[in-house]
């Protein structure tokens, strides 16, 4: 197996110590995303690591993740709202400004550009990060995606930290801009099952948002035989990766 990196730092923003991960030695960086307050080794321990070998041995890909600090709190379901909405926003600032710039050290690369991918509520994080900093994020792959997350918040309330937090939210109120303009020029991806607890309308309405501003994507199918799993997630991750690092 490729090159490990484990880390770990005192966020400020988060205001606590926080787990990032890296996988491989060369190629497209890409950040996948814990589901739901899973952390950042999930993905090794349900065996993704192992079927992105190919990639990661041939040097196409660098893979990392990070704990899912927001995903935590919020599972939880013992905060306020407005600390969970406010924790939404301190996370995506800390991949942004913390995570990123680690990943361009590691690539020995300022300006390279990373793909993000997740799954179930994963894939909310990555979309996320690539709608609120398309500068950063070339490529978002959004699988089995969840994409409204108030019926997880406490009462379903929430503030204008969510709100920004949440593309299904602050997307069709974007108009202009460097930032839709940027993020016309990236790629959204959205694949997912038709079998148990899957539920393609969250992809399909947040394809037609983004599909409304302007922004590319596609969406996928894979049909009934694809459950909301890791079973499913192992054979669509590296597929989509083949095509796009």
């Amino acid at each position: 197996m490729d090159a490990k990196l484990t880390t770990r730092w005192y966020s400020p923003r988060l205001e606590q110590e926080v787990l990032v991960v890296r996988w491989g030695h060369y190629g497209t960086p890409v950040l996948l995303f814990p589901t739901a307050g899973g952390d950042g080794e999930e993905c090794e321990r349900f065996l993704m690591i192992k079927v992105l070998a190919p990639l990661l041995e041939a040097g196409r890909i660098k893979v990392y993740s990070c704990d899912s600090v927001a995903g935590r709190i919020m599972s939880e379901g013992r905060s306020s709202p407005q600390h969970v909405s406010w924790m939404h926003a301190q996370f995506q600032a800390f991949v942004y400004k913390e995570v990123v710039p680690a990943i361009r050290r590691d690539c020995e690369r300022d300006d390279v550009e990373v793909i993000s991918a997740g799954s179930s509520i994963g894939a909310f994080n990555a979309l996320a990060m690539a709608c609120r900093y398309p500068d950063a994020f070339s490529k978002a792959i959004c699988l089995s995606g969840t994409f409204d997350l108030v019926r997880f918040l406490p009462a379903g309330m929430y503030t204008h930290d969510f709100y920004y937090a949440s593309p299904i939210h602050f997307l069709p109120n974007l108009d202009g801009g460097s930032q839709l303009e940027q993020l016309r020029r990236r790629f959204i991806l959205f694949a997912f099952g038709e079998g148990r607890w899957e539920d393609p309308q969250e992809s399909w309405r947040m394809a037609d948002i983004l599909g409304k501003k302007g922004v590319p994507n596609r969406v996928d199918s894979w049909g009934p035989t694809y459950d909301h799993n890791w079973v499913t997630w192992r054979e669509m991750l590296p597929h989509y990766l083949d095509r796009m690092a």
